[in-house]
């Protein structure tokens, strides 16, 4: 799916630019947050706008910094960082309620987003959702060697699945999402929260979308479980299953 709408700027006190593409629509709107090292160009950003056009419904995708065609370099990033830049792009962005949807790294963005703008938020959909995934998935599976590497040069490369590049591990990126985990406590959020999340996912354990439901403070967290699915959660079922979860949510509200 190819996207040909040119991307707009929103250009920050520090100099820093934020790409993104904004469609209006009635509220609540519906803003994507997407995930690690990945754009605002992904087949469910796109798909998600396509639906959200059809609803009508106002929609909101950009780019962290250091990702797609925001400025920045991706091994200057963070996590407070990135979640910095999704708090701009809905305070700026957005007028009124929005849905957050987040997938992957951008599940545990749209958690600290909400977190931040509670009055804001009025639900959360959770695709693969990673919160703690600096610490859970990749500090802690670092081999004694890694470590070393990590200590002596500040960064570490690890295979990626996704294609021929590694990703580059900062210390910085570890070092910060320490400040930012959220499974260790409840998380003060009481929107309605739906999170899906494929059996068969390679990156995040299954078992991450049930330990989020059980650490939520919010009574209304429904976990949808797909056997066959895998991390990204972009097969033409699985869209479709996004897209009538968030009408279901959307009708709710």
């Amino acid at each position: 799916m190819n996207d040909p709408t040119p991307y707009q700027i929103l250009t920050r006190p520090d100099g820093a630019t934020i790409a993104y593409n904004r469609l209006e629509g009635d509220s609540p709107g519906v803003v994507f947050l997407t995930g690690f090292m990945s754009d605002m160009n992904g087949s469910k950003a796109l798909a998600l706008e396509e639906h959200c056009k059809s609803r009508g419904q106002a929609y909101l995708r950009f780019d962290y910094s250091g990702h797609g065609q925001s400025s920045g370099a991706f091994t200057e990033g963070s996590i407070g960082q990135w979640a910095r830049d999704a708090t701009d792009a809905v305070e700026q962005l957005t007028d009124g309620p929005q849905v957050l949807v987040g997938s992957s790294m951008g599940g545990w963005i749209m958690l600290l987003v909400a977190l931040h703008l509670k009055q804001r938020v009025c639900g959360l959909i959770g695709l693969a959702a990673a919160p703690d995934f600096t610490e859970d998935l990749i500090a802690n599976e670092l081999s004694e060697q890694q470590r070393q590497a990590m200590a002596r040069d500040g960064f570490v490369q690890v295979a990626c699945d996704y294609g021929d590049e590694p990703y580059t591990i900062t210390r910085k990126l570890i070092d910060d999402g320490r400040n930012h985990l959220l499974l260790s406590g409840d998380i003060d959020l009481h929107q309605p929260v739906r999170l899906i999340q494929g059996i068969k996912d390679n990156d995040v354990p299954w078992q991450t979308a049930l330990k989020l439901q059980e650490k939520l403070t919010s009574t209304d967290v429904e976990v949808t479980l797909v056997k066959d699915g895998d991390h990204r959660l972009s097969e033409p079922d699985d869209l479709k299953r996004l897209t009538s979860i968030l009408d279901t949510l959307l009708d709710g509200l």
